[in-house]
């Protein structure tokens, strides 16, 4: 297990996971322990999902360098999240889409909306990303068009809303199959169309909602 953030990002490096250097710096900029319950803080640099509440985990650093590269979200761009969760994976994205750069991050669980925004202001990304509590597979109509979406739970398939709110050229990612195991795809939107590329196989917690899975 890595003992620092440096030398987690320079793990990521030589793996292969970070693969470009403004990611790199991202992860470098962003402290990961921010974003932890204290219990957890001791494991922020190891590479491993981590509990956070309401039945919710914070990615594996892996996962979080493998989205980010997919995602490459432009500078002073617009971003939505969906599954806000700690509310790292939304500073890292401000972080890569510089100070003109927006993140929308809509959270089903209200308790983790309201740490997520503490630990983004606390990290000084609070300009940048806002943290709304609501339904994520509806997407956030009142941001959009985005150029990049980005869903950290598990869908079905690509929810519709999230797709229509895209803008054109644009593309999201999303881990789409059942609850235990799922793909990642990219799904870029041309000329009106939805292609879908995929990109290994992942495992994320179930995203719930209208255009998700049930309860």
């Amino acid at each position: 297990m890595a003992r620092s953030l440096s030398g987690l990002v320079k793990e990521l490096v030589s793996e292969g996971y970070v693969r470009s250097k403004r990611v790199e710096e991202a992860m470098l900029k962003i402290d990961r322990a921010l974003f932890l319950p204290e219990d957890a803080k001791p494991y922020a640099y190891a590479d491993t999902p981590l509990g956070i509440g309401s039945g919710q985990t914070i990615s594996a650093p892996h996962m979080v360098a493998i989205m980010a590269e997919l995602l490459d979200p432009p500078k002073g761009g617009k971003c939505l999240e969906v599954g806000a969760g700690s509310g790292y994976n939304a500073a890292i994205i401000a972080e890569m889409m510089g100070p003109e750069g927006k993140v929308v991050s809509v959270e089903r669980h209200a308790a983790l909306a309201a740490m997520a925004e503490r630990s983004i202001a606390a990290a000084g990304y609070g300009e940048r990303v806002k943290v709304v509590a609501g339904d994520g597979s509806l997407g956030y109509p009142g941001g959009a068009p985005y150029d990049r979406a980005i869903v950290t739970c598990a869908s079905p398939a690509l929810p519709e809303p999230i797709g229509e709110q895209l803008k054109e050229g644009g593309w999201a990612l999303v881990p789409v199959g059942g609850r235990m195991w799922q793909t990642l795809y990219k799904f870029e939107k041309r000329k009106g169309n939805i292609v879908p590329t995929a990109h290994g196989g992942c495992v994320f917690v179930p995203l719930l909602g209208e255009h998700g899975f049930r309860e």
